[in-house]
């Protein structure tokens, strides 16, 4: 894979160049929310106890409008 070289030349750029250089942070913030989901969704478990019908129905809701919108601005959490 080639560089890629990213400026920010002024103050006012700051809070774009933190937010190029936290784009990792994020996806890993996302993944693990995913996988708080899944575990309802999948094994029936939410914050060490047993998720109820409606939290495992919305967690699967949620969940499914996460991957929607990351696929709407061209994320994917797998790669």
């Amino acid at each position: 894979m080639g560089k890629i070289i990213l400026e920010f030349d002024s103050h006012e750029e700051q809070s774009d160049a933190r937010t190029a250089l936290d784009g990792y942070k994020w996806k890993s913030a996302m993944w693990e929310l995913d996988q708080l989901l899944r575990s309802a969704t999948k094994y029936g478990s939410f914050e060490n106890r047993e998720a109820t019908e409606a939290e495992r129905d919305m967690a699967d809701k949620v969940r499914e409008a996460i991957r929607d919108i990351l696929n709407e601005h061209y994320l994917n959490l797998e790669d």
